[in-house]
Order: C-alpha cells, then sequence, then structure tokens
C-alpha cells in the first residue's frame, strides 16, 4: 500500500531505509540546561520509529546567526562533544541524523543581527548591521567549520538552511540583498554565498556524508528568486557537492500560510514537482504532509523523491513503524494548530505537542504499564476524557469512560466542522482507536451521577465534564434571535443572513470563520492558493499574485468589550491567520463596545461613545466559558481519589493543550 514511502533510497555511499525525511524543527531544547540528553531522548524515540533520516532543529555556525542571546552554536570541539549523546542514541536506535546549520541573519532576535544589507524585517524590531566582505568571508570559514564539528559529534550530515528568508536565502534575492560589490547585483554573484558553502562542506568533509541543501522554491515575498532562477541555483548546489535538495517554502515574513491548519494538504507539493527532472540528485516535498496516505500520493504523483515531515513527529514518534506494520488508524496526527509547538518555540518555551504532551519531555512523562491494576472512570468524553481514558487504559487499568452525549470528542466536534479546522477529526479516531485497542468500555447517552458511580465503586474518579457556554445579562439576551456558540456549532441551528457575533477570542472567530463560509467549504490546492496570492505559473519572482477573494456566506460583525485589534491573544504564529481571513471574507470587528440591548430592530451597541443599532437576524453569544463539574459532593471516594481535569477544573482560557496535558500527566501517575 505504501510501496513508494517505504522503498529504500540509494545515496551511492549510504542508504536511507525509506523515503521518510524527520524535518527540522527548533524545539528550545537547543538551549535549554540538559537539553541535550532530552534531545537525545526525543530524536532516539524517532529513530527506532523508523524513520530514514531525522534532521535536527537549527544550530549556529557563529554567535550571530543564532536565533537569539544564548542561541544554540557549534564553533568549538568543546561545543561539539555534547552531541555525541545525541548521535549515538540514534545510532543505537538504528537511524541517520543530520544537523542542520541555520544563520538567521536579519531574523535574529539580537543586537549582533547581521545582514547582507541593513534592512529591518518586518517581523523582528532589530536592524541587522550589513556584513562587510571581511564578514562574509568569515561566515563562510564558520559554516565550513560548523559542518566539520558536526561530523566530529557523530553526525550523519549536515542540512544548510537556504530558505525561509534566513541570512543564505537573504543574500539570494533583490528583496534583501541591495549590494553592489561582488556579494550583489547580478544573480551569480547573490547566489556565491550559498554555493561557497556547500562546495567549502564537501572539500571539508569528505565524500561520505550527507549535505541537504534547504532551497527556497517558493519565495512568497516580493522581488523573490524566479523559477528560471531556483532551477539555475539547483543545478549549482548540486554541482558543488549537496547530497540531496529540501524544499523551502515561503520566508517566515511572507503573508501566505504556509504550514497552517488551513492549507490542503500536501498543498506545496507542486512546487517539487517542478524541480524534479532538472537536477540528478534527490528532492524533498515538505509542508502539510501529516498521512501516510498523503505522503504515498505525492511520491506516486511523481513531486519528489522522498517526503519531508516535521510535526507530524511531534504529534506520533513511531508514525513510520505504524505505517510498516498497517496500522495507519492507530497514527495520532499533526493538527497543524502549532499552539505547543511553534508558538511554544517563539514564545521561548520548550516545544510540545497538543494531541502528544510526550513530545520534548520523553525524559519525564511516559506511559509505564502500571504495577497495581485499578478501576477508574472518566466522566466526560472530550480531548481531556478521552486522553486520561486512552492512557489509563494503555497502561492496563480497568476503565469505564462516561460520555453524556451521542458521541465522543466533546468541542473537538465542533472545531472540525471550522474552515482549516478539519483536522481536529483526527484526534477523535485516534483516541476512539486507543480506547477500543486498549479495552476502555465507553457509555455513550449515559450521564455518569454519584449513584452510579458509587454503586460499581471505583478506585478513581477522572472528572472531565468540560464547559458550558458563559452567558451574558442584558437588556434582551432572551430574545428569540440570540444564541450561543453551541446552538451553532453543535446543534446546528439554523443562521440568517446577517449576525453579530458578541464575543472575539477563539470561539468567536471560530463561529465567524465557520459562517462566513458555505456549509461545503472545502478547498482544493488552486482554489487555495488563488485566494491567498500564490501565482502556480511562477510567472512573477517569488510567485506572488493578487489574491482573490471570494464573497463571504453572510453580513458578519464580530464585536468585543476591550480595546485593541481583535485576536491579540490568538496563536503567536496562526493569529495572524485568523485575523487575515476574517478580513478577507469583509467581517465588520468593533470594538471598545457596550452591549445596550437586543430588540426586534437588532442589537444596540455602544462604541467608542457613539450609539449605534445594528440590524442583524442573530446575535450570537461567544462571550467565554463556564466550568462544569456535578461531581462536587455525593461521592463515596477520598478526595485524594478524585481528579478534576480540563475546562471542568478550570475554564479560564482553556484550550485542549492545557486540558489533554493535564490528562496525561494525570494518567500517567495513576
Amino acid at each position: 500500500m505504501y510501496d513508494k514511502l517505504l522503498q529504500p533510497l540509494d545515496l551511492g555511499f549510504t542508504t536511507l531505509k525509506n523515503r521518510v525525511l524527520m524535518g527540522s524543527m527548533h524545539t528550545m531544547l537547543e538551549e535549554i540546561p540538559g537539553g541535550h540528553e532530552m534531545s537525545a531522548a526525543f530524536y532516539a524515540e524517532r529513530a527506532r520509529g523508523q524513520v530514514a533520516l531525522i534532521v535536527t532543529g537549527g544550530i549556529a555556525p557563529n554567535v550571530e546567526g543564532g536565533v537569539g542571546e544564548g542561541a544554540g552554536k557549534l564553533t568549538t570541539k568543546e561545543e561539539a562533544e555534547p552531541h555525541k549523546l545525541i548521535t549515538k542514541a540514534v545510532h543505537e536506535a538504528g537511524g541517520k541524523i543530520c544537523m542542520q546549520i541555520l544563520h538567521t541573519g536579519r531574523y535574529a532576535y539580537s543586537p549582533k543581527a547581521v545582514a547582507p544589507s541593513p534592512i529591518k524585517a518586518p517581523i523582528n524590531m532589530v536592524t541587522p548591521r550589513e556584513m562587510t566582505d571581511e564578514d562574509i568571508e568569515r561566515t563562510i570559514a564558520d559554516y565550513i567549520n560548523c559542518a566539520s564539528l558536526a561530523q566530529y559529534a557523530g553526525y550523519d550530515g549536515v542540512e544548510v538552511m537556504g530558505s525561509e528568508g534566513y541570512l543564505i536565502n537573504q543574500f539570494i534575492v533583490k528583496h534583501t540583498n541591495k549590494r553592489t560589490d561582488k556579494w550583489g547585483g547580478a544573480y551569480e554573484n547573490r547566489i556565491q554565498l550559498a554555493i561557497r558553502i556547500v562546495k567549502g562542506i564537501r572539500e571539508k568533509v569528505g565524500e561520505n556524508f550527507i549535505i541537504i541543501y534547504r532551497l527556497s522554491m517558493l519565495d512568497l515575498v516580493e522581488d523573490g528568486s524566479t523559477w528560471e532562477e531556483v532551477v539555475q541555483l539547483a543545478k549549482e548546489i548540486e554541482k558543488a557537492g549537496a547530497t540531496i535538495i529540501n524544499s523551502g517554502i515561503g520566508w517566515h515574513e511572507a503573508r501566505v500560510p504556509t504550514i497552517g491548519s488551513i492549507v490542503p494538504r500536501g498543498g506545496f507539493a507542486w512546487v517539487t514537482k517542478r524541480l524534479m527532472g532538472e537536477v540528478s540528485i534527490p528532492l524533498v516535498a515538505t509542508n502539510r504532509i501529516n498521512t501516510p496516505e498523503i505522503a504515498e500520493k505525492v511520491l506516486q504523483d511523481g513531486c519528489s523523491d522522498m517526503i519531508s515531515m516535521a510535526r507530524p513527529f511531534l504529534a506520533d514518534s513511531q508514525f513510520v513503524q505504524k505505517t510498516i506494520d498497517g496500522r495507519s488508524d492507530e497514527i495520532n496526527t499533526c493538527i497543524a494548530c502549532n499552539q505547543a509547538c511553534l508558538d511554544h518555540t517563539f514564545n521561548l518555551k520548550r516545544c510540545s505537542c497538543i494531541v502528544n504532551p510526550r513530545a520534548c519531555h520523553e525524559l519525564e512523562l511516559n506511559y509505564l504499564p502500571t504495577e497495581k491494576k485499578k478501576k477508574i472512570a472518566v466522566i466526560g468524553g472530550g480531548p481531556a476524557g478521552m486522553a486520561a481514558a486512552a492512557i489509563c487504559a494503555e497502561r492496563g487499568h480497568i476503565v469505564n469512560l462516561y460520555e453524556a452525549t451521542e458521541k465522543l470528542g466533546g468541542q473537538f466536534n465542533m472545531a472540525k466542522i471550522i474552515p482549516g479546522k478539519e483536522d481536529y477529526a483526527e484526534t477523535i479516531r485516534y483516541y476512539n482507536k486507543m480506547l477500543t485497542k486498549y479495552n476502555a468500555e465507553v457509555f455513550l447517552n449515559t450521564k455518569a451521577t454519584a449513584d452510579t458511580l458509587n454503586t460499581v465503586g471505583y478506585d478513581e474518579v477522572i472528572v472531565a465534564t468540560g464547559v458550558t457556554p458563559r452567558e451574558l445579562k442584558f437588556k434582551g439576551t432572551d430574545h428569540p434571535s440570540v444564541m450561543n456558540y453551541r446552538d451553532v456549532l453543535w446543534d446546528r441551528k439554523k443562521v440568517g443572513q446577517k449576525v453579530a457575533i458578541i464575543g472575539a477570542g477563539g470561539i468567536g472567530f471560530d463561529v465567524a470563520e465557520f459562517l462566513a463560509h458555505p456549509e461545503d467549504h472545502s478547498m482544493g490546492i488552486a482554489p487555495y492558493m488563488k485566494e491567498w496570492g500564490v501565482d502556480m505559473s511562477y510567472e512573477k519572482p517569488g510567485a506572488t499574485a493578487t489574491p482573490v477573494d471570494t464573497p463571504p456566506e453572510r453580513d458578519i460583525y464580530l464585536l468585543k468589550r476591550s480595546v485593541g485589534k481583535h485576536g491579540k491573544n490568538l496563536g503567536k504564529t496562526t493569529g495572524w491567520i485568523h485575523r487575515m481571513s476574517l478580513k478577507k471574507k469583509q467581517v465588520n470587528m468593533l470594538s471598545d463596545c457596550e452591549y445596550v440591548s437586543i430588540t426586534d430592530d437588532g442589537l444596540t451597541v455602544k462604541a467608542h461613545g457613539k450609539t449605534q443599532t445594528i440590524k442583524v437576524d442573530n446575535v450570537i453569544i461567544c462571550a467565554g466559558q463556564e466550568p462544569y463539574n456535578p461531581f462536587t459532593s455525593g461521592l463515596n471516594l477520598p478526595k485524594e481519589n478524585l481528579h478534576v481535569i480540563g475546562g471542568a477544573l478550570d475554564a479560564k482560557g482553556l484550550d485542549a493543550k492545557r486540558a489533554i496535558k493535564q490528562a496525561a500527566y494525570l494518567a500517567a501517575k495513576l
């Protein structure tokens, strides 16, 4: 079934066991105390899971190149020594691993930031210093030294990061390179840094060492590379000695979502396919490939020779092993939410995964077989309850899961119908499979009571009953036009053409997104590229185009009490996507609102000192949530054996990340 994906790949001096590359992710393990030991455990577990080749998070070749002050770098043998922990662990697990060499250039959060030209990045507060000719020559030598030290540390190769808008990419394009010396001007000059680095590394490390070059195939910024230039550079990089070319998609500052959940699966494999046949070394497709079925299709369609997946290996370290075993339905699928991975990294916190809290925490969170089998009741079948029940059952406990509705999944059943969040259904599928596999008994349409639980006599009770919508009280909130988010997303009540949404947090944004799209909101790759301004014909440098927005389904107002921009508390790496998506759907955003009344005429508000009535068919309340816990008394159980998790414990700032994490840590210790 996965003939291409599981086929070995001969690199000449070594053979990869399959076509799966674990892409680079900056996890913050590169910087924290004990990080090398944690990294060793993290990567070794993926190697045991049969991934063919791992690429580490970015390591700087010098101080200026680090992502920030104190960032991971490799400049001396002393710094290389602890890396041997990582390479030894991976090799003992039967894997291969390359270290990514990353110079951030103008993206560095550091006063030491340097770049080809002194142009500040829109996503950084620092204006970089323009590099001198001496700086550039020294940096080339630093790359070569870094690769040599990686070889000394036992790595099987390196990946040279030449994309995503980092230093090498900054030299390549006119967008950031305004130089008039031998490193600027003509394209042949601007690509010399990339060529010199790869050629110098190959001369230093010899033939039997993997060199991956991450080539920006799609800049998605003005004055980016033309397609002809991409092909030209690929050929030069092959001649310089690269073993593999990996696809780089979009600069970090590009206003096109490239890895968010809104991106169609396999959405950017088409650009790698354009390069197939232009070079003779293997090409790697990447971005939003999160199932073995999608990976196999990309390969079968001739888009690439290998597949790169990064976040899917946070979600499930055994992704490849399960594929080999024919257990793809047991894969814990990455839902591309970014909440515990990229959002953590950009907030300088250790990376993890919303659906797998063990990711990057392998030394402290493990689901070991229980030494004392207990009878455990889990009340509530949302993400927290499903996770707790599945892990407890996996460890060998007798588990009964009670769910009051007709299906498991809780709030994920609402999330999965939001345009761009369809993959949330995968988490429900995964936990359903785990509950079945580990023999947890599930009672649907069953509202557990204290009497029920007392009659059975459980050793432990986990309350994961979730939340209820918070009610607002002002004149007219009992009007028949008023709904809450659950009415819309769970009960699917009919909503009129003109709508006011009260509350602009995550739920308000989701409801607006849902109502702005047609009921059948699935979007193919070509329509997605058209809507977000990507020119698949590549007629302009950077492949940018004017976005073509589709009309909204409804006239929507999104209101909030506080001042400032809407969505400021959304995810650091995805909030801009949600804001831009609603802007494209012409959602009217009002802040500093005082809600006066709801009548047959509509919703009356006072905003910025001015009173106005918004004529709408429905008013939808998305003003937060309240904990729902019916088990505050009545259980014949010692207090220490009653556990409340997720929204039932605290609804403030609730998200699935916190709920599943609480469930995992509790289930691991019971």
